[in-house]
């Protein structure tokens, strides 16, 4: 359940039992600060996940009613995967200011969910901006 790779060799005849997965649409409701509880969207059973098991890098970008895909093994969900692409907004930023770049510079900016991107000096507190969650990164404006 920890998303890591192991190897196992087995010996000719060792049987190995199959495990039934299925991913199920979930949306993100809240935290009580210590567990993180998602709706499922068939059924709409609330189902709380420690955040160890969420992952600390999907975490800060965790949004309420967000849209994520939820792991589901026995009827319970083992694992929640976010979307790659998540809109949020700039909740503070420096202001940008050129000074000497030559070419388009950066800044850091703190989304609403605090992780914190590098973006384009043009970028204001209130702006949302589309990033790549899976590597950090800012995309684009989406509105200004």
């Amino acid at each position: 359940l920890s998303g890591a790779v192991v190897d196992k060799t087995f010996r000719a005849g060792e049987k190995v039992t199959s495990v039934r997965l299925e991913r199920r649409p979930v949306n993100y409701s809240y935290t009580d600060g210590q567990l993180y509880y998602f709706m499922d969207a068939n059924t709409f059973a609330m189902i709380p996940l420690a955040g160890d098991v969420i992952g600390e890098d999907q975490l800060k970008y965790l949004k309420e009613n967000m849209e994520c895909e939820g792991l589901v093994h026995d009827e319970s969900v083992i694992a929640v995967d976010l979307p790659q692409f998540v809109e949020l907004s700039v909740s503070e930023t420096d202001p940008g200011v050129r000074g000497d770049t030559a070419q388009g510079g950066t800044k850091p900016a703190t989304l609403e969910t605090g992780a914190v991107v590098q973006v384009p000096l043009f970028i204001e507190i209130g702006d949302v901006v589309k990033v790549d969650r899976t590597e950090d990164k800012y995309l684009t404006r989406v509105t200004g």
